[in-house]
């Protein structure tokens, strides 16, 4: 059995998300999750009843500036791995310029099948499928020091 018997036979589009949602700060990393998960399907494959299971094993996230991140760990939120936002986690990617970027995140599966309730046998090689692409805006960020809250002193020193 090969992959390309199982053409017929795809687990669900996989998504991503990225903190912070569409934007990052030049410089400084921003964070990339995939979301895909187990996927069993069934259909026909050879003329015969079957199940294909699809497991991911590895992600990608292809970043219209040249950067490449690859790992087998999907990534986390920032809430979830317990650190503050703008921390360096195993998926994320640090701009070096402002501009407008695209995203292409890709999930590698694995997959076994079998006919009729038999026991799962595993399919040699990768599957690799793209997630939607996303687009993120970044930019440069300036802190200026205020005396109070901006918005109930619009004079004050630094408004």
């Amino acid at each position: 059995m090969t992959l390309r018997d199982i053409a017929s036979f795809r687990p669900d589009v996989a998504s991503g998300q990225m903190q912070p949602d569409g934007w990052a700060v030049v410089g400084l990393p921003a964070n990339f999750i995939g979301r895909a998960s187990v996927e069993t399907r069934s259909g026909t494959l050879l003329g015969r009843p079957a199940e294909v299971r699809f497991h991911p094993v590895a992600y990608r996230w292809s970043h219209s500036d040249g950067g490449l991140v690859h790992s087998a760990d999907p990534g986390a939120t920032w809430d979830d791995l317990g650190v503050a936002e703008f921390t360096t986690t195993p998926t994320s990617h640090a701009y070096a310029a402002s501009g407008r970027y695209t995203v292409d995140p890709t999930v590698v599966y694995v997959a076994e099948y079998r006919f009729d309730g038999s026991a799962w046998r595993w399919i040699d090689g990768t599957l690799s499928l793209p997630a939607p692409q996303m687009n993120v805006l970044v930019g440069e960020f300036d802190t200026v020091l205020v005396t109070g809250d901006c918005s109930a002193v619009r004079d004050g020193p630094g408004c």
